[in-house]
């Protein structure tokens, strides 16, 4: 039996044959064309297809994973409409007179490169994306069909890396697991499986191709395979696979049931989505409602500024299928790694700590309007919550109020019906926990990202799969500024959630309880299984002693 180590995407158990993906090789001619003509119409020809490809793959992946996993695949719709980078393939044929398929592994790779040498972490990610929608118009070229990779029996799946659009055309039903060799946790690749509910590892330096065919147990609980596993720890990691899904089928029961730990309290527990395909996910999993309703997929799935008519048909739909439960949408949250080409951002050195989000809007204020005129006439159609993120300061919050009241009024105007809604900032920087009494004394709630939060708090970029030694999620620092948080918006009649991946950390649970959080924020399939531990909580004993 060999065992292998990596980091693990997802907590489960995956048993079955393994089969070993490896990409198809393929010799690229550096010899000269002469009807250069003929080879632009073929790269015209594969770019389309590929973007048809990407669009494809958006629509299973938003079935498959959610609105926002898929996002990524709008992005490299666009990215293969970048004139910069249409021009440089085309100039290549024209002036080299080389092939397309030599002009487009050039023209790609150059730029992934120009990506991959940014110091920003963000726009290092995009040499990733480079790559991926290299292969797609490449695979088009060479008339590769880029379905057949994972054959027609189950299997756990074990490869170098997988690409995003390599992960979303797998057969859920055929798929038992992944493994991979490279990879990180943050990455695209690993977010869709996480997302999709299959175990997998990513950081496995022991892969081998002559795994190929062999039995293996996916530990995802320890962060390890077991190759031609003993007979004794194959029944042994059965019973635990048999007990996952028992409890996967005993928490469909407390459908319907209350958030109310046993000695009375009740909290809200919410969904996080994408995006109105969402809606779905939130119905079926019994959430009391959305309490991070993300608007960038409204930006991210258009060509062009979408229109205020575009943006109120998306929130009006969500607010109105999941009336009279509280639907909190995030206004625009673009920048730093969500990157819109018609947009035309500045390029920045830094964007996580650029113009992003508020920053961005409060810079735009007609692009900014349209989105308000939006959320404002959408709630008229049920429960709105109006979120504003990354602020830092109290004059922010005074701006966005303001500029609402501008929304209202021209749409009051207009005959306009406007509804009751409430108005809510995020708290993601150590700036907004030190003034979180004057944001609170200004809005109804706040809602705690700590995927940011804890990020600028311990000054790590979370992509940068170097510094994972030096995470700490559970750093003494932002649990003591999320206790801050609490407390402050306590103070000024504010209630307070969480919205970021710590509200799903099951072990801080009744931490947060005592802390007296007043809502969170999940992933929808996190929900039934947060509702069961917070049953089980008694906030009456004294923690860490048990009877």
């Amino acid at each position: 039996m060999q065992v292998a180590t990596g980091k693990s995407v997802l907590n489960g158990i995956a048993i079955g044959k393994i089969k070993v993906y490896t990409p198809p090789k393929v010799v690229i001619s550096e010899s000269l064309v002469e009807d250069t003509d003929a080879e632009l119409a073929r790269f015209d020809e594969a770019r389309e297809k590929a973007i048809d490809q990407q669009n494809a793959l958006y629509e299973k992946a938003v079935i498959d994973a959610g609105e926002e996993s898929a996002e990524v695949f709008s992005v490299h719709a666009m990215m293969l409409e970048d004139d910069d980078l249409i021009d440089a393939t085309k100039e290549i044929i024209v002036s080299q007179k080389h092939n397309a398929e030599y002009a487009v592994k050039t023209a790609f790779n150059n730029q992934a490169r120009v990506f991959a040498e940014m110091d920003d972490p963000y726009m290092k990610e995009r040499s990733a994306d480079i790559y991926d929608i290299e292969q797609a118009v490449l695979n088009v070229l060479f008339g590769i069909d880029p379905e057949s990779m994972q054959g027609t029996e189950p299997c756990i799946l074990v490869a170098n890396d997988l690409t995003p659009s390599e992960t979303v055309r797998l057969d859920k039903s055929l798929l038992l697991g992944i493994i991979t060799r490279e990879g990180s946790l943050n990455s695209h690749t690993a977010i869709l499986a996480r997302s999709m509910g299959i175990p997998a590892l990513v950081q496995c330096g022991d892969v081998a191709s002559k795994w190929d065919g062999k039995t293996a147990i996916l530990d995802g609980y320890n962060a390890c395979a077991y190759i031609e596993p003993t007979e004794d720890l194959m029944k042994s990691l059965k019973n635990k696979q048999d007990a996952d899904n028992r409890q996967k089928a005993l928490l469909q029961e407390l459908k319907g049931q209350s958030n109310t730990t046993i000695d009375g309290k009740t909290i809200k527990v919410y969904a996080n989505i994408g995006g109105p395909s969402d809606i779905g996910l939130v119905q079926q999993n019994d959430a009391g409602g959305v309490g991070l309703f993300r608007s960038e997929f409204v930006y991210l799935n258009s060509k062009d500024y979408p229109s205020e008519e575009e943006q109120f048909n998306a929130y009006r739909l969500a607010v109105e299928s999941l009336a009279p439960k509280q639907v909190i949408i995030r206004t625009c949250d673009i920048g730093a790694d969500k990157q819109v080409d018609y947009m035309n951002l500045v390029k920045e050195d830094n964007p996580a700590l650029g113009c992003r989000a508020i920053r961005l809007c409060l810079t735009r204020r007609d692009f900014f309007k349209t989105q308000l005129r939006a959320l404002l006439r959408a709630s008229a159609y049920g429960n709105l919550g109006i979120m504003f993120p990354m602020i830092i300061s109290a004059r922010e919050l005074h701006e966005c109020k303001q500029l609402i009241k501008e929304c209202t009024e021209e749409l009051l105007e207009k005959g306009v019906t406007i509804g009751k809604y409430s108005i809510g900032v995020m708290i993601e920087t150590p700036a907004a926990v030190l003034i979180a009494d004057e944001l609170a004394e200004e809005c109804d709630f706040m809602s705690i990202g700590t995927n940011d939060l804890t990020q600028y708090t311990l000054a790590i970029d979370r992509q940068n799969a170097a510094l994972d030694p030096f995470l700490d999620t559970h750093h003494p620092a932002v649990l003591k500024a999320i206790k801050m948080t609490i407390e402050a918006g306590h103070r000024h009649g504010a209630w307070v959630g969480i919205c970021g991946e710590l509200g799903a950390d099951l072990t801080l649970t009744e931490t947060f309880l005592r802390y007296g959080v007043d809502e969170l924020s999940v992933n929808p399939v996190s929900i039934l299984g947060l509702r069961k531990v917070i049953r089980g909580i008694d906030l009456r004993k004294t923690p860490g002693k048990t009877e």
